[in-house]
């Protein structure tokens, strides 16, 4: 159902090339993603980052539910319990404060910080995946952490804070689920992944929102369950995204969600975002997109050298 919804939804193929097809999924996704964003703040005076993450599990196992449940055994078999447990955990947590900065922070300065992810995987393939990470990638990742800098400076506006140090800690945790998911899609389908986290996701965030559990309002109750459910979307918009067009190509189209929440942030909630912010996110931008630039010419290269081979 969630397939036929999405498929119905997708651009008209004829005269649109894979890139560009690609290109519309991903800004959807951005428009999605501020969407949730602006949810989660506009809520977040009343409901703490962890109920706001039970909604957003809630709507998404309940998403996921009609394919789990055709065959629950096929849905979840697996041969490493161990890390599709210690993935899921990691992954609420990570949701959680997330969810917290995006509240107490104005919505471009978290957005920012959120794509420091990529940076974070640089160090995680190398000393966990052995993979060869090369004298450039290490270079761009030292230069995107010299723009966090800038925008987690100790003065001014900005500062280092709890809220700075939960995205940082969010995107470096992500980052390792991303590592972790590397590993497991080897020899597990991507959809028995997804199963596991969605409901493990669920029940990890029942003890957190139970200890701050509130009844909310029909409207709130509405809007939460809004806001997971657009949740939901977004990660589908994504990933379609990533299958339509090149990598390389795609990570351009990622970053307008920065522009998407500058503009909420500014009109909806009065947020003026400041130089430094602005400059250090550029060069984080910068870096990371540089970093998906040289990984998309090492896959090209090594795609020629089998052709030549064969």
């Amino acid at each position: 159902m969630a397939d036929q919804a999405i498929e119905a939804a997708e651009p008209a193929r004829h005269g649109l090339s894979g890139n560009i097809r690609g290109a519309l999924w991903m800004l959807l996704s951005a428009v999605t993603f501020t969407v949730m964003t602006s949810l989660i703040k506009f809520l977040g005076a009343d409901y703490p980052a962890s109920l706001q993450a039970f909604y957003r599990q809630a709507a998404g196992l309940v998403v996921l539910a009609p394919w789990i449940l055709r065959n629950p055994a096929r849905a979840y078999a697996t041969s490493r319990p161990g890390i599709l447990i210690f993935r899921s955990a990691a992954g609420t947590v990570a949701m959680i404060m997330q969810f917290y900065a995006f509240q107490k922070m104005p919505l471009a300065d978290a957005n920012a910080l959120s794509f420091t992810r990529t940076l974070w995987l640089v160090p995680l393939a190398a000393f966990m995946l052995r993979e060869s990470i090369g004298i450039h990638r290490i270079l761009a990742a030292v230069v995107g952490f010299g723009g966090v800098l800038l925008m987690v400076r100790p003065e001014g506006h900005g500062g280092l804070g709890v809220p700075q140090l939960c995205m940082l800690a969010s995107s470096l945790i992500f980052a390792f689920t991303i590592t972790g998911m590397k590993t497991l899609t080897r020899d597990h389908p991507p959809s028995t992944v997804l199963y596991w986290s969605a409901t493990l996701g669920f029940l990890l965030a029942i003890p957190l929102a139970v200890l701050s559990w509130r009844w909310p309002t029909p409207k709130d109750l509405l809007l939460l369950c809004l806001m997971g459910v657009v949740a939901t979307v977004n990660q589908a918009c994504y990933i379609k995204g990533m299958q339509a067009g090149d990598a390389a190509a795609m990570a351009p189209m990622d970053y307008t969600r920065l522009v998407f929440s500058a503009a909420v942030g500014f009109f909806v909630f009065a947020e003026v975002p400041q130089p430094l912010t602005l400059a250090g996110a550029a060069v984080v931008i910068a870096s990371t997109l540089y970093i998906t630039w040289r990984e998309h010419v090492i896959v090209e290269r090594a795609r020629r050298a089998a052709a030549v081979k064969l």
